[in-house]
This record gives C-alpha cells, structure tokens and sequence, in this order.
C-alpha cells in the first residue's frame, strides 16, 4: 500500500554551518568590538544560546543569526525562541532557542483528525515523532499532501520515504 511519512526534521549541517557563519559575522562587526556577543551550539545543534551585553546586542545578535538562516535555506520556524531572556553576571544576557525537531503530539494529533475529516481515501497512523499516511492510490497521498501543507501552515513539516 502506498504511503509516506510527515516529519519536522532540520537540516543539522546547514543549522550549523548558519551558527558559525552568524559567530564568525558578529567576530568581524565593529559594533559588536570588544563585547561577549556569540552564538552556542549545545546537544548536537538540538539547543542554541545566544550571548550578548545588553537586550539590543542580543536583538541583533538574533537578527544575524534569522538572515544566515534564511540565506542557507534553512526555516526559521524551526526555532522556538519562547525562552525569557536571562540576566547573567554584570550586564551580560543570555537566551536559550530550541531547535524544533519530530513532531509533538498535539500537531500529531491534529494532522490526524485533520487527515480523518478530509474525506480523501486515505489513513493517518502516528508512529512516535512521525505521522506516517497511507492509502490505496497515489492521487489521494498527494491530495493529503496539499490538505497538511495548507492546513498545518505554522510548522515547517516536510515528506518523507515515499513508497508504492
């Protein structure tokens, strides 16, 4: 039976490829001349933590960090930047962002009943972080496709391990 898979996976070299680029800009601008201001890669690019002076330093740090990003086609909706901005020693602030990656349940949940709804021939099945849907003919995968690339617009979901 035909069928594929719905992941939310980042492209990790990419991701940090951008962190380095972004660590290798702020080491370079004038403004950023003398202040602590870099980006941290932690557990396998699963976690990022921006450093930076003061809350504007760490705006712009954020800002480089979005464009090298862009630039290296990675989405920028796989970060979750939701964490509250500490203060660390003197005047130095910190964030942590979250690199998202598998689907969370509620999202799992969501493409499901959503696949249901859809009256498209088609079956949702949630398998841990990936939502795998199957169904008899190939028009109706690709129909269900376009259903969660329309209706899941917030998460940058992607298809995978297309079968026949």
């Amino acid at each position: 039976m035909p069928s594929f898979d719905t992941v939310l996976e980042p492209d990790l070299v990419e991701l940090r490829n951008a962190v380095e680029q972004s660590n290798k800009e702020i080491s370079t601008r004038f403004d950023f001349k003398g202040s602590s201001a870099q980006i941290e890669s932690a557990e396998k690019g699963k976690e990022l933590t921006l450093l930076a002076d003061s809350d504007f330093q760490l705006g712009q740090v954020k800002d480089i960090l979005l464009a090298k990003l862009a630039k290296r086609g990675v989405d920028v909706r796989f970060l979750d930047d939701t964490a509250k901005v500490e203060k660390i020693g003197g005047d130095k602030v910190k964030q942590a962002v979250r690199v998202k990656a598998g689907i969370d349940t509620d999202t799992a949940r969501k493409i499901q009943t959503l696949v249901k709804q859809s009256k498209i021939k088609v079956q949702a099945a949630i398998q841990g972080d990936v939502v795998r849907i199957s169904g008899a003919k190939r028009d109706d995968l690709q129909a269900a496709m376009a259903l969660v690339r329309r209706e899941v617009a917030d998460q940058p979901l992607s298809f995978t391990n297309f079968r026949e």
